[in-house]
């Protein structure tokens, strides 16, 4: 082999220059029509902000059968019962819900805070561990679980 076909074959091994250039230049159009954006507004969407239609404070009381008790915060009363074995979505949420508190050394005096907004959306919020649950995420049927305690708390009355 001669010096010639050597220096031919290892001339330029790496990236070229104008496809290096050009995503630069494509990475800094993006940061740029982003800042646009945020500045001005232009292309960007805002949900409007839902408001509480309806709120309970509830507490959830383990009981010895394996139920639980849901007790409105307000005045001690119990409004519904999770019977032993039904209601899976609640016991799943609230069995997560108490592992941070727990985490956290919050006891389970604290009552949660069960919202029925204008949209349509229910969550069920944890304050004391700054923690929002958007039920409806989870699909209607879970949502309803916890939608028919609304229903229970205006039959007890």
């Amino acid at each position: 082999m001669s010096q010639t076909e050597l220096r031919g074959e290892a001339r330029n091994p790496g990236v070229p220059r104008g496809l290096l250039g050009g995503a630069a230049a494509l990475v800094a159009f993006a940061f740029l029509a982003t800042g646009a954006a945020r500045l001005t507004d232009i292309g960007t969407v805002h949900m409007p902000a839902a408001e509480p239609v309806e709120t309970l404070m509830l507490r959830f009381v383990d009981q010895n059968d394996g139920g639980i008790a849901v007790v409105d915060a307000k005045d001690n009363s119990r409004i519904f019962t999770v019977e032993p074995g039904t209601n899976g979505f609640i016991r799943a949420t609230l069995r997560g819900l108490a592992r941070e508190r727990r985490r956290e050394g919050v006891g389970e005096a604290p009552p949660f805070q069960l919202t029925h907004w204008n949209d349509g959306t229910l969550s069920l919020e944890d304050a004391t561990i700054g923690r929002r649950i958007g039920l409806d995420a989870f699909g209607p049927t879970n949502a309803q679980a916890f939608a028919q305690l609304f229903a229970a708390r205006r039959h007890a009355q």
